[in-house]
């Protein structure tokens, strides 16, 4: 009688192959030879009448088939992993890998003490952290979840608010010595102002401000405008070149210090929304259950 499950080894090199991202990156990892995980995805293929990667000499591509079945064989594999730890009686000492992704606010201010937490606490389980401003395909790119900034469009991924991060208007004590301070919104119009050009449209992101109980965005110009990484203005700024917009948990420290001085205190109340999401359909791991759960009690309020 053949087995039912024998290709769950060509399903694990197929996970392998997507994950390094070329055959040879897989067979180098898995210390075989291309030709044999070439083989492999081939019987899988074959077996399944589908194509799950698109193949080229560069580069490997999931079609639509792939990304389906690559989400659900991950999902099994994490089951299979869940059901042979609690066999074997290791339900206590959580252990397992998550992969999330961060971006460069979260992941240089708010998340390390976090993680450096949670680690000690689950020293068995491997985090796999991605700190980037690139909004990452959770399904395609393999990853566990993701903090995003901002309200969730309707993209069918499960979202859970972290918080309401406050921003707020700082100046280095040199540039202000300088410049002055600005008291109102018409005198900041005169003032060195530090945007950030919004990757999503590539315009300058409007800086936000509550004036006599009313929401307004403010458009900054300036001859200096920041992309790509919007921790590059909190850098501008400390370096004395102008003012600039971000959020209060960022600069808090450096306000505290002298090395930053807040302006404009009576426009402040405006927030963005930070997040933590994952696929809707996907099993979560117990590790990254608990990773969830540890950053929502843990995100100061």
């Amino acid at each position: 009688m053949s087995r039912r499950f024998d290709h769950l080894g060509d399903v694990e090199v197929f996970i392998r192959v997507v994950e390094q991202g070329t055959v040879s990156a897989a067979a180098v990892a898995l210390a075989t030879t291309p030709s044999v995980l070439s083989r492999a995805l081939s019987r899988l293929e074959s077996r399944l009448g589908v194509q799950l990667l698109r193949r080229t000499t560069r580069k490997l591509s999931l079609t639509d088939a792939g990304k389906l079945y690559l989400e659900q064989m991950r999902s099994a594999f994490t089951r299979i992993e869940e059901a042979e730890r609690n066999i074997r009686g290791q339900e206590g000492e959580l252990s397992g890998g998550v992969r999330l992704s961060v971006p460069t606010t979260y992941g240089h201010h708010r998340l390390p003490p976090m993680l450096s937490a949670f680690t000690r606490q689950f020293p068995a389980v491997r985090v796999e952290l991605s700190i980037t401003n690139r909004n990452v395909d959770l399904v395609a790119e393999g990853y566990d979840l993701a903090i995003r900034l901002g309200h969730l469009p309707d993209s069918g991924l499960v979202g859970r608010k972290l918080e309401d991060a406050r921003l707020c208007l700082v100046a280095s004590p040199a540039y202000l010595a300088r410049a002055g301070v600005p008291t109102t919104l018409e005198t900041l119009r005169k003032h060195v102002c530090l945007p950030f050009i919004m990757p999503s449209s590539g315009k300058i992101g409007p800086w936000l401000f509550c004036l006599d109980g009313k929401n307004i965005e403010w458009l900054p110009q300036a001859n200096v405008q920041v992309s790509d990484d919007v921790l590059g203005i909190v850098s501008l700024a400390e370096s004395g070149l102008g003012i600039c917009q971000t959020y209060d948990f960022i600069v808090r420290s450096k306000v505290q210090s002298g090395q930053l001085v807040e302006i404009l205190p009576a426009l402040s109340g405006r927030s963005r929304p930070f997040s933590i999401i994952y696929p809707p359909h996907r099993q979560l791991s117990a590790a990254s259950r608990a990773l969830i759960e540890f950053i929502l009690d843990n995100t100061p309020s």
